[in-house]
């Protein structure tokens, strides 16, 4: 049975920490840096086909919640905070609703329980495109990918996952192939009888699409007991883009 990998930061109350579609457990480093500061021994956790996890053609959000349930275990965590973002958050959703003891607090980060169609294809595109194995440097990869991407903060996020395989070969942490092909999977919606009863902290930001004000009574229907707050000056990745006001929500909810 395979673990996930993680950096574990801290002592304390365990809360864990689930990275999005892309991305690992390094893009939560200063944030999870802070919570262990609070109190809290931090697992910085790579989702599989991520970071530093292990790769496999099976992918969906009820595999992916037992993955998070076989690290608890083999960490011998009977219960812990949860913090999801993006294709994080679904994880965590469905963990919490499949294993609803095992949760103490629930913070959920831009993205809610309904389907989302494919929209990442430019991107998968543009990876795809990227010729790798011929690529020397960062700068490289960062110069060939602008021809397809022209947003700078989404190709620094990308090449955070760039790594040398070997001396002389890059390539990235995240199983490409195979995400490529779970596109349906990575925007699935929640179960339509998945509930939760316990508190949960939605958090958008004020900039991103993805969590709407029509979006609140579907939340509460899946989780009677959730809160929406909004951060201010913020898309998608509402963490890197505010993080003090992030930090502070988060801290008040988990600590009430």
């Amino acid at each position: 049975m395979e673990i996930l990998h993680s950096n574990i930061l801290g002592e304390g109350d365990p809360l864990l920490i689930l990275h999005g579609f892309l991305g690992m457990s390094d893009n939560w480093k200063t944030l999870g840096s802070q919570f262990s500061k609070m109190g809290y021994q931090v697992h910085l956790i790579d989702q599989r086909n991520h970071g530093k996890s292990f790769w496999s053609e099976d992918f969906n959000y009820d595999i992916l919640a037992e993955d998070l349930l076989t690290y608890m275990d083999h960490h011998h965590l009977k219960s812990a905070c949860i913090l999801g973002h993006s294709m994080g958050g679904k994880t965590a959703m469905t963990f919490a609703c499949t294993h609803p003891d095992r949760i103490k607090k629930l913070i959920i980060a831009d993205i809610a329980p309904k389907f989302y169609p494919p929209h990442h294809q430019y991107i998968i595109d543009a990876l795809v495109a990227l010729p790798v194995a011929s690529l020397k440097s960062r700068s490289a990869a960062d110069f060939e990918l602008a021809k397809y991407l022209h947003d700078w903060g989404i190709r620094q996020f990308l090449l955070k996952s760039l790594h040398w395989v070997e001396k002389d070969k890059l390539d990235f942490r995240f199983n490409l192939k195979v995400l490529s092909q779970k596109m349906e999977e990575i925007g699935d919606a929640l179960e339509a009888t998945a509930t939760y009863d316990g508190p949960v902290l939605f958090l958008r930001g004020s900039r991103s699409e993805y969590v709407a004000d029509a979006d609140i009574n579907l939340i509460r229907n899946h989780f009677p007991k959730a809160y929406l707050e909004t951060v201010e000056d913020a898309g998608h990745w509402l963490h890197a883009e505010n993080p003090q006001q992030f930090i502070e929500y988060a801290e008040v909810f988990l600590k009430n």
